[in-house]
Order: structure tokens, then sequence, then C-alpha cells
């Protein structure tokens, strides 16, 4: 969105025409987070544990809110993104640190969302090359003849479709008593649990999205005046992509779950055969494809753009979506590099969606260097007003050093030998 219109945030004359021009950042990070590998782990979680993971779900919505509120915050009052930032409150060093680590986590997101669609591709009896290839051509045609605003408005578009995902909970008609029952467990010195607590954190809170949502925030211009509006979108979002995460853990819960716990779920095939007798065998597949689709592709443009943003930011190219390819080389550059990358791995090597719960507890082990730099940014680099403080700043550091040590503890037990 040009600066022209949220400059004058000032005059708008109804509040739900500034919350609509706001709109954006936060809804589309925020159904990324629901990504293949996110589906993979709820999936994995309902059927293994019925609903014992099922209240962690919504335990996390608040968790969400606060991290990526101060990305927010630092992108509209400091008007840069997260590694640029690093990068002059902290020094080149941290900056190359941080955007190294953002690096792992694309890498691993990019591999999960390829994956999920070629098994949509394998599960309607297509070449899994047909349709990562054409996934990897549309996100490259979205983002190279688009502004900011137009690759928005596709990205939400595309994530509109995870919302597919409470019909199937609906015809799954999950046991009320059992999900009363499920939510008051929690068997946390398993480390099977644990390490699907892991898993879950770490699908919720991924480095990927810090760094999207703050440059984002930045490219589209926000103003200050757009603050109010702009932590509505992030909370909204917040609520929405943890309540997909339940709805498909109550729809393994109360199908595979009860009838066949032990179903090996590592991949998009294995997932939609054992929903196919609950959902019906040609529109299960097409409802459940449809899911998998917009959660990968959304996910696929949010990873990758904040992998050439954060670059981008971190080197001092060009870095923004308002720019022609020609004047930005080298952020366009990246994004294809990246993408071009994930899609030839997947196309080339089979198997590789049943490194989607690694995957998420990698992300688990990376919490404590991003919520870091997250929560020193929010003390240092903000003007004096908008720093979090006193009492806030207390919650806000105990709820991160308290997620990043679930995760990373529930991500050790889980090693062979250790637990």
């Amino acid at each position: 969105m040009s600066s022209s219109v949220v400059s004058s945030g000032h005059h708008r004359p109804l509040r739900w025409t500034t919350f609509l021009a706001v709109l954006g950042p936060g809804l589309v990070v925020m159904l990324a987070d629901t990504d293949v590998g996110s589906v993979v782990t709820a999936a994995q979680s309902g059927a293994q544990w019925g609903y014992k993971l099922l209240l962690l779900q919504f335990i996390l919505m608040p968790i969400l809110y606060l991290v990526q509120e101060m990305t927010v915050r630092l992108g509209i009052f400091t008007g840069k993104g997260h590694g640029e930032l690093i990068r002059e409150t902290f020094g080149k060093g941290w900056a190359y640190l941080s955007v190294s680590g953002l690096s792992i986590a694309t890498t691993g997101a990019l591999l999960t969302e390829f994956s999920g669609v070629a098994g949509v591709s394998q599960l309607f009896g297509e070449p899994r090359l047909l349709g990562v290839g054409l996934a990897a051509a549309t996100l490259l045609v979205i983002v190279w003849t688009g502004s900011y605003r137009r690759v928005e408005r596709i990205a939400l578009a595309m994530g509109a479709f995870e919302l597919v995902f409470f019909g199937i909970a609906w015809v799954s008609h999950p046991n009320l008593h059992a999900v009363l029952t499920g939510l008051a467990q929690a068997p946390l010195g398993n480390s099977d649990y644990m390490m699907l607590v892991a898993a879950n954190i770490g699908a919720v809170i991924m480095p990927w999205m810090i760094f999207y949502q703050q440059s984002a925030v930045a490219d589209k211009g926000l103003h200050p005046e757009d603050y109010p509006a702009a932590r509505w979108d992030t909370a909204i979002g917040a609520v929405v992509t943890q309540s997909i995460m339940a709805a498909v853990l109550v729809a393994t819960a109360a199908t595979i779950g009860v009838h066949n716990p032990n179903a090996p779920l590592n991949t998009v095939q294995q997932i939609a055969h054992a929903f196919i007798p609950y959902l019906g065998s040609a529109w299960g597949e097409i409802i459940f494809a449809v899911g998998i689709v917009g959660a990968g592709m959304i996910a696929a443009i949010v990873a990758s753009l904040a992998g050439a943003w954060g670059w981008g930011e971190v080197t001092g190219f060009k870095h923004s979506l308002e720019h022609h390819p020609l004047e930005a080389p080298w952020f366009y550059g990246i994004y294809t590099v990246i993408i071009l990358a994930g899609a030839l791995a997947v196309a080339l090597i089979p198997n590789l969606v049943t490194l989607d719960i690694a995957v998420e507890v990698m992300n688990a082990f990376l919490l404590p260097l991003v919520l870091g730099f997250l929560v020193a940014l929010s003390v240092k680099a903000l003007p004096k007003a908008h720093r979090i403080r006193g009492g806030y700043f207390w919650l806000v550091a105990s709820v991160s050093v308290l997620s990043a040590g679930l995760g990373v503890y529930g991500g050790v037990i889980s090693i062979p030998g250790v637990s």
C-alpha cells in the first residue's frame, strides 16, 4: 500500500476503513504460520495423543500475539525491517548471525511447503515434478510482477483455502466428553509427548515470521497512527491460525486417533488416505488438497520473501516489492534462488516431507536466538515512548524465556538416547 494512503490516517472518517487499509501483514503471516509442516504436526498430535495437545493450541494464541506484536511495534515506529534494525543496533556480526538462523528456518520451510504440494500432485496420480513446477512458477510470477499490495492480496486469497479445515473438523463429529477430558491431561514426563510439544511450539513461532511481518509493515508504509489497527490485524490472525491448528488436531483425534491411532501420518498422502473413510473419497481428497495447497503456497511466499528481505536488509541492497526487479536485482535474485532451490530439492529427492516434524523441532531450537533479538530490539531500538517496559516487559520476557526453554527442552529429550 502506498504511503499516501496510510499517511492520511488522521483524516479517515471511519475506524473500520482504517482497519481495512492496514489489514494484511498480520493476517498473512499468521495464515502462513499454519503451513504444511504445522498441519502435519497437528495431525500427528491428534492421532497419537487425542485431545491432550489441544489446550496447548489455545495457550499459544496469546504467546503468538505477544511475539508478533513486537514486530509490528518495531516496524511501525522505526520504519525498518528486522535484519536492518539488528545491523544498526548490534552490528553486522549479530545481523549475519540472525539472518543465518533465518536461512536455516527458511530452507526447512520451503522443503515442507513444496513437499506438501508434491504430495497433493501424487494424491491425484500426477508426477511430483508437475505440482512443484507449477507452484514454483506461480510464486515467481506473483512476486516478480506485483507490488506489495498485490502480493499481499494474492497471499490472503491463498491462505483463505485453509478455512476448509474447520469444515473437516465439523464433519469428524468429535466427542465433547473426550475433548474436555483430553484438555485436562498432559503427560509431561513422556518424551514422545514432549517432542510434539516442542514441535507445536516450533510450528507457531518461526524466525521467518518475525522477519516477514516487520519487513512487511515497513514495506507497506504503515505509520504510527496505524498501530492500533495493526495490532488488531495481528490479534485476529493469531486466533485464526491457532484455531486452524486446533481444527486439524480435533479432526484427526476424532477419526484417526479413535479408529487407527498407529496409522503413519508422515506424508500428505498418508493423512489424506487416513481421512478419506470419514470425508468421502472424491470430495474428501479435494477438500483436504485445497487446504494443503493453500497452506503451502502462502507459507512459501512468506518464508521466501522473509529470506530475501532479511539478506537485503543485512547487506544494504535494495529490498522492496515497490522496486522494479531491475532496480533491486539482488532482492529479486535471492527470492528466485530460494524458490528454485527448494523446488528442485523436493522434485529430485523423494520423501523430504518426512522431515516436517524435525523442521518444527529445529525451529524450537532457534527460539532463544530469535526471541532474544526481538526482546532486545524492543527494549533498545524503539523510541523511548514505545519501548516495552515495566510489567509488560517482564510479561514478554517471561513468556519468551518459557517458550524458548520449553521448546528446547522438548527438542532435547526427543533425541534418541537423551530421554
